[in-house]
């Protein structure tokens, strides 16, 4: 028997039409896409795209590049843990490109070395404040991006302002003080326990932690529920007594925090912060979270399918550059795959409508 009666009013259940978990559906994507790669590249280049046919790393995997993939993806991939917050919520957070670069600016100039090579360091910014504890850069970065996100959420929760606005003038003005701090100047030569934050695969690790972390919480925790129920619908959410207000405030915290961590990293990777530094990497991170089946309309979506999604990123980003293609190839199919995904979402919303 396929359906069984149950409840009041003998309503049915059809195992037949169990939906699958979106997230295998943005699993199967990722295979797709990287079988079309290896098809192109024995094609075209006569190569493998990931796996390793002359035998140099003693796997069957082609580990240089997959490393590549995943570093690649890793610093805007904590940004997106954010974002899938904010989407998830109903939101959208336009400015974690502008955060990251303020951020990296005010981090790295506490971050500094007062002697190279024992001469004074041309590039301080603050006489006497030189060679500080790791931990001190780490904190001030954090709080940059605790007072960006209580600003996001403030406006947008109390003033009523659409999210559109209230983070676009943040990233406007995020950018702008990022100039200002050093008169449009790079700062560099950080301390040895500060470069460690970039180095290797330690992006990889971060992002991996902070995956699995706020895994958990929206999954688990209160916060969670509350998100999800917000972004599914705030009137209802309100007046079962959740406090809508404060909690668009965390959530908003929350993904500025993440971002201006992101900063942290990608200066220390880079060994220099530039005001500059974040460009786009807002509808990066958006990109990912659509692409991993995030709803932009709230209330839909999964961390775990922010990962795959980024990785679906970091595979079209490698394959373009496998197949020696120019990069604004890279921005037009960026372009598509986001507006593919958004009409994916609203036929698949209608066809759940219809079900109904």
């Amino acid at each position: 028997m396929s359906k069984a009666s149950h409840g009041i009013g003998g309503l049915t259940y059809d195992d037949k039409k169990k939906a699958r978990a979106p997230e295998w559906n943005v699993f199967i994507a990722l295979v797709l896409i990287v079988v079309i790669f290896e098809g192109l590249g024995a094609l075209l280049m006569h190569q493998s795209f990931l796996f390793d046919t002359a035998d140099r790393y003693g796997s069957i995997f082609n580990e240089a590049r997959l490393k590549i993939i995943i570093l690649q993806v890793s610093i805007i991939g904590i940004i997106a843990l954010g974002s899938t917050q904010v989407i998830i919520l109903g939101g959208i957070d336009l400015s974690p490109g502008s955060v990251v670069g303020a951020t990296a600016m005010i981090a790295m100039s506490f971050a500094q070395v007062a002697e190279i090579n024992g001469l004074a360091n041309p590039k301080l910014m603050f006489d006497g404040i030189a060679d500080l504890p790791v931990i001190v850069p780490i904190l001030v970065g954090l709080f940059c991006g605790l007072i960006a996100g209580l600003i996001n959420g403030a406006l947008i929760a109390y003033t009523r302002i659409p999210p559109f606005i209230a983070t676009l003038g943040m990233m406007v003005f995020a950018r702008g003080a990022a100039k200002w701090w050093s008169k449009g100047q790079p700062i560099s030569f950080p301390t040895e326990s500060y470069t460690t934050l970039g180095k290797g695969m330690t992006p990889v690790f971060i992002f991996i932690a902070l995956a699995v972390l706020c895994h958990l919480v929206l999954k688990y925790t209160v916060y969670g529920k509350h998100t999800y129920a917000i972004g599914s619908n705030e009137q209802a959410s309100r007046m079962s007594g959740i406090k809508v207000e404060k909690h668009k405030v965390m959530v908003y915290t929350i993904a500025s925090m993440l971002a201006a961590l992101a900063a942290i990293v990608l200066s220390s990777k880079n060994l220099t912060a530039q005001a500059g530094m974040g460009t786009m990497y807002e509808l990066d991170a958006i990109a990912m979270t659509v692409i991993g089946g995030v709803s932009l309309s709230g209330g839909r979506g999964s961390i775990l399918g922010t990962v795959l999604g980024s990785l679906i990123f970091g595979v079209i980003i490698s394959g373009f550059t496998f197949l020696k293609l120019d990069a604004y190839y890279q921005e037009m199919v960026k372009g598509v795959i986001i507006v593919g995904a958004v009409v994916l979402d609203q036929f698949r919303q209608q066809r759940n409508a219809a079900r109904m």
